[in-house]
């Protein structure tokens, strides 16, 4: 009961100050331009209490999901007293009925500049410039970039944290980069040249960015055991992972490479040996936050072999192996297998899980050519990405491009070296005004993608799904509550300045008509206008109810 109570009030507290942010955008709009405000409600409904100032009730009213604004004259009908008519809406130019109708619309979109500068000012503790782990054949790699090296600058520019890094290095691609680091207390200077990676987002659109293949979390110690490898006859299995290396403890991939290269002769591993038939999370390409679930502890014994790292006990890294099939995908009907190795895509060997991951979203949902190893027998076949059905984190069901395949998860998330930053009043409006223009473009793209059948419908939510995503972000905290609430704020601006009767974007659209034109739409036109978009809107509202029943 007190959690319904207190999901009930994060709700109101969410759609109340969302809603009263953008009316109050009308408000200052209508009261700037002369126009009658006869009352500022905050909530719907039966007025509870308020104050009258001026000509102006402002009141609570019952229901505090939202609130709204009443002017004269707004549907024809009201009669003002005599030598007032000229506060009527309705008697206003078209252009001043335009910013009155726009400046709901621009207060919803600029309250998250708002909201970001406040989560971005002061102290904030963000992932350290500090390299977890290199991606083999990657750029990094190719310049010497090690675990444990600490980013400083990049290309003259000085680097805080491990965003800071990824921005610097996002807008370059195919040219060298000079990349100053911290390695064992010493200063180093590198050249980088970031390779170009297109990423197509949630939105439907394609972003490129340069990419040089680290991660700030570490690599576990996990390994790939190709058949009639040394370590398969000495009884080492894929995705054992390793614990001791002759006694000694070794945590993450780092240390087991620094211990099998002082060791010689036969090594004795401590491993452990997950449960085949634990479910695995991550899907192709996926990190998780989750660590797999411990399994049994086994003593091998092998003997030292020529090279370095994993092959040093003829083993290879196993984050291209595939840990589990999703019953139904092409790679199940391709007779994908767990203990398989991935290989290539249209003849492209891979050797991360995250060129993978790039590799799958260039192909998008068109057919290639996969190969992998099953058993020391290379195949190959043509497969694609389909339409897989999984659970999201509220819950729901909904689909996704997928290819089928769970790989071990590459990395362990646990415990990242974090750095305390501070951001000043010009730094946090900075950077509120680059993520505030990148959410509206998200968001717009989604909305348009929806209407042209490229988004499913099914995707859209209603109240019910506002109150589930309400409450999850209050239970993560602040941050993320308020996070939720900007983006709200966003859709409720774009979908507003829709040319959709009863909204404002309507309500735009004649006032420029009419000031283009010079003449007034008829009164008939307007009400009728309004009852199909109202009849628009009972028709969604029933359609987004049935989604979320539905859901």
């Amino acid at each position: 009961m007190l959690d319904s109570l207190r999901g009930i009030a994060v709700f109101a507290l969410l759609l109340g100050v969302l809603v009263f942010v953008h009316e109050l955008g009308h408000f200052l709009a209508a009261k700037a331009c002369g126009v009658k405000v006869l009352r500022f409600s905050f909530g719907f409904g039966p007025r509870l209490f308020g104050f009258r100032k001026g000509e102006t009730d402002y009141c609570l009213s019952l229901l505090p999901l939202g609130g709204y604004v009443l002017m004269a004259g707004a549907h024809g009908h009201e009669e003002l007293p005599p030598g007032e008519e000229h506060r009527s809406l309705l008697a206003k130019t078209p252009w001043q009925r335009t910013f009155i109708a726009a400046m709901g619309p621009f207060f919803s979109l600029a309250f998250p500049v708002l909201v970001y500068f406040f989560l971005f000012l002061g102290p904030q503790e963000r992932l350290a410039a500090r390299v977890g782990s290199v991606e083999p054949a990657s750029p990094a790699a190719a310049a010497g970039l090690r675990p444990g090296d600490r980013i400083l600058v990049v290309e003259g520019q000085p680097i805080r944290t491990f965003d800071d890094m990824v921005d610097a290095f996002r807008p370059v691609y195919g040219r060298p980069v000079a990349v100053t680091m911290e390695r064992d207390g010493r200063p180093l200077v590198a050249e980088v040249t970031p390779i170009k990676v297109d990423e197509p987002t949630e939105a439907g659109t394609v972003v490129s960015r340069g990419v040089i293949g680290v991660s700030p979390f570490v690599r576990r110690a996990v390994v790939g055991v190709p058949a009639g490898s040394p370590a398969a006859a000495a009884g080492l299995q894929t995705f054992d992972r390793i614990v001791a290396v002759n006694g000694q403890p070794v945590a993450n991939e780092s240390e087991l490479h620094r211990a099998l290269a002082a060791a010689s002769g036969t090594v004795t591993l401590s491993v452990e040996r997950p449960d085949p038939d634990a479910p695995q999370k991550p899907a192709e390409g996926e990190e998780t936050e989750a660590k797999p679930p411990p399994g049994t502890r086994h003593e091998v014994r092998v003997e030292r072999q020529p090279g370095e790292g994993d092959a040093a006990i003829g083993a290879e890294r196993a984050d291209l192996y595939v840990a589990a099939v999703e019953p139904g995908s092409s790679a199940e009907g391709a007779g994908l297998v767990r203990g398989d190795r991935l290989v290539a895509i249209d003849g492209k060997p891979l050797e991360s899980q995250q060129f993978l991951q790039y590799a799958l979203q260039e192909k998008g949902s068109a057919p290639f050519a996969l190969t992998w190893r099953s058993g020391g027998v290379e195949k190959q076949a043509r497969v694609e990405r389909t339409q897989l059905s999984r659970k999201n984190e509220l819950g729901h069901t909904v689909k996704t491009l997928d290819l089928g395949v769970r790989l071990s998860p590459p990395q362990d998330p646990s415990n990242p070296e974090l750095v305390k930053v501070t951001y000043g009043v010009g730094e946090a409006m900075k950077k509120s005004f680059e993520v505030v223009p990148r959410a509206i473009g998200f968001v717009a793209t989604v909305i348009l993608r929806l209407f042209t059948g490229k988004v499913s419908f099914e995707t859209v939510g209603g109240p019910i799904l506002l109150y589930q995503v309400a409450t999850k972000s209050a239970e993560a905290g602040v941050k993320p509550f308020l996070d939720t609430m900007a983006i709200i704020s966003i859709n409720l601006g774009l979908v507003n300045l829709l040319p959709i009767p009863v909204l404002d974007g309507f309500s735009i659209l004649v006032g420029l008509w009419e000031g283009v034109r010079r003449r007034p739409v008829t009164m008939r036109a307007r009400e009728v206008a309004n009852f199909i978009g109202l009849a628009m809107l009972v028709l969604l509202m029933v359609l987004v109810m049935i989604n979320d029943i539905t859901r």
